[in-house]
């Protein structure tokens, strides 16, 4: 592939992702697509109407990962989460630190993204403020204490860190089969399992369309930027690469690293190395579809904190979903779905840290009311 050719390619996949991030913003924000409104939900009010709508988006996403895998050409050891060590201490601390952080902050980075394009100035300073803290622990200070103290504890498993490649290793099954049973059964169960009849059933069929519109934008992005966006020697390096994407590897739907590289570039813009990439795109247009939604039903409002008390609790909550999200590798969209879909072991550790804290403190709010 020539230089215009790789520039033409890469053009076209920042396009296709913006728009296909533009068209998640928008259902997320029509359909209240919310992991910490799901688990307080549950909390509060018993209600799991929100927690089939994100089992349904999580099974719709591991059918469309098992298909593209199977029969699609995705390469899975080129996905930025496949790796042969589950760094387990990392995952888990950041999850809770992302759970505790999304509840202070009033919802998960996603979450903030579409509430910025409803005009809430709130969650443009969580976003800001988890920016910070997220670069921060990707190159700065904590990054110090995330390499010492956390990434050190990992397990070594000699094989991806998959639930297919693991199952395939010790049953003898093959990868593509255990694969299959994977996609097809853990995925429908989830899907079976959001059918189930809740009392208002209008709603519940909005819910689950919703949910299930989430995971085909999420299996979409990954035939992007697995299949799409693949270059086999880049015209500079030569190296085989994934266009776009920071990583050079392949990417889905993330909501924090990308977050802290949409501050980078719009901070850098005049140097050179500071180029848009996947992440960024998705970053923008989540927050246009987001307003384009706003403007649609036409409940734009400009919103603002409380108090000052409001205030504090909101930056902590932004600085924890940063430092939580790096270190977790992901976000309740980036482990809880994305990474989630191709049965990552670490997405099942990162996610049971982020219900847990999340869900520890509603609970202390709750107390504390």
């Amino acid at each position: 592939m020539n230089p215009a050719e790789f520039e033409t390619l890469s053009a076209t996949i920042l396009v296709a992702i913006f728009l296909l991030a533009a068209a998640l913003g928008f259902v997320m924000r029509e359909t209240r697509f919310c992991t910490m409104g799901a688990i307080s939900d549950v909390v509060y009010l018993q209600d799991w109407g929100r927690v089939r709508q994100w089992a349904m988006a999580v099974g719709v996403a591991m059918l469309g990962f098992t298909a593209l895998a199977l029969w699609g050409g995705l390469q899975v050891g080129d996905v930025l989460y496949a790796s042969t060590r589950l760094l387990w201490v990392s995952a888990l601390a950041g999850g809770l630190m992302f759970g505790v952080g999304m509840v202070l902050a009033s919802g998960c980075g996603a979450r903030n993204l579409t509430r910025l394009g409803g005009g809430s100035l709130k969650a443009l300073v969580v976003l800001l403020v988890m920016a910070v803290a997220g670069f921060a622990t990707l190159k700065g200070i904590t990054a110090v204490a995330r390499v010492r103290w956390l990434d050190g504890w990992q397990l070594e498993f000699g094989t991806l860190a998959l639930l297919p490649e693991l199952l395939a290793r010790f049953a003898g099954w093959s990868v593509a089969a255990s694969r299959l049973w994977l996609g097809l059964g853990l995925g429908g169960l989830l899907i079976l399992l959001a059918f189930n009849p809740v009392r208002d059933a209008q709603r519940s069929r909005g819910a689950l369309l919703g949910g299930a519109l989430v995971g085909l934008c999420v299996t979409v992005a990954w035939w992007l930027g697995g299949r799409a966006a693949e270059v086999a020697e880049h015209p500079q390096t030569l190296e085989h690469v994934y266009a776009t994407t920071y990583s050079g590897r392949i990417e889905a739907f993330s909501f924090v690293t990308p977050v802290a590289h949409t501050l980078d570039w719009l901070m850098f813009f005049s140097d050179s190395s500071k180029v848009l990439t996947w992440g960024i795109a998705s970053v923008l247009g989540m927050v246009l579809g987001s307003l384009a939604h706003a403007l649609w039903r036409r409940d734009f409002r400009w919103q603002g904190f409380a108090d000052t008390r409001d205030l504090a609790r909101h930056l902590l909550g932004a600085a924890l979903m940063g430092m939580g999200g790096v270190t977790a590798m992901g976000c309740t969209v980036g482990q809880g779905i994305s990474a989630m879909s191709m049965f990552s072991l670490g997405s099942f550790v990162a996610v049971t840290g982020i219900v847990l804290g999340a869900a520890l403190t509603l609970k202390r709010l709750a107390a504390l009311d």
